[in-house]
């Protein structure tokens, strides 16, 4: 695959420079232009430049070099906030506040962050994606000070790479494209297609490095833990009560 999208790789290290207003800018108009539900555009983008605030949000992500090393942090947030208020403004009763809403929030919130990653990359930038957003929810509220109706959803750091990573890999097509109907997998289609993901250079060095048998193992005795996706589960979900998401 020769497009732009075909070559997307995440970079974790950056370079100090910052990123130029102008640039800046045709990022977050691309955002903008996402599809939207209703064009009511539910979301909103949180972007941190400024170093002490960099810093504070770095335990809410494990504190991985990235968050300070690139120059631009966008918290993507789930909002109904903004919406309703316009609302309640016009003498129209907003009832978004919950779960229904949640999803469509969330879901205009992604595709408008996928599209900020694809004008980065379009400007030569580099991109990552931080799924620590979800374990940590809570405290990303607090340091960005979001309002109830406002819940974060993915953080993305933005900023010039200092690596060129190889391509990961994936599942061939055949493994998540289903023609006309969902198409249920036999064992036999299961092992052939895991297989040259299985068989990488790459999962047999965390093979080495884990002490497990097999790359599924891997995911689910140390990567994504029964006790953890329960404990992120259980927090998450009040924090969705909390922010205003899950009202009857």
């Amino acid at each position: 695959m020769k497009s732009l999208l075909g070559k997307h790789r995440s970079i974790r290290k950056f370079r100090p420079d910052p990123i130029s207003p102008e640039i800046l800018q045709d990022i977050l108009e691309a955002a903008t232009r996402a599809s939207t539900t209703g064009n009511m555009q539910l979301y909103s983008l949180i972007v941190t430049q400024d170093r002490a605030l960099r810093e504070q949000l770095a335990p809410c992500h494990f504190n991985q070099p990235a968050i300070q090393q690139a120059p631009c942090v966008v918290t993507v947030c789930a909002d109904i906030h903004r919406f309703s208020m316009w609302c309640e403004q016009r003498d129209a009763a907003p009832r978004y506040d919950n779960f229904a809403w949640f999803l469509n929030a969330m879901t205009d919130a992604l595709l408008a962050a996928q599209n900020l990653c694809v004008e980065a990359e379009m400007h030569g930038l580099g991109i990552c994606y931080l799924g620590t957003t979800i374990y940590t929810a809570a405290d990303i509220v607090r340091v960005l000070e979001l309002p109830k109706g406002v819940i974060p959803v993915t953080t993305v750091v933005v900023g010039h790479p200092d690596e060129s990573p190889a391509l990961t890999d994936r599942l061939p097509l055949d493994a998540v494209v289903h023609c006309e109907k969902y198409h249920e997998y036999t064992t036999s289609e299961i092992d052939e297609l895991w297989a040259e993901k299985e068989m990488s250079e790459h999962t047999h060095k965390l093979l080495e490095e884990n002490g497990l048998p097999n790359l599924a193992q891997i995911f689910t005795r140390n990567r994504y833990r029964a006790e953890d996706n329960l404990a992120i589960s259980k927090s998450y979900f009040e924090l969705l009560k909390r922010q205003g998401f899950f009202n009857n």
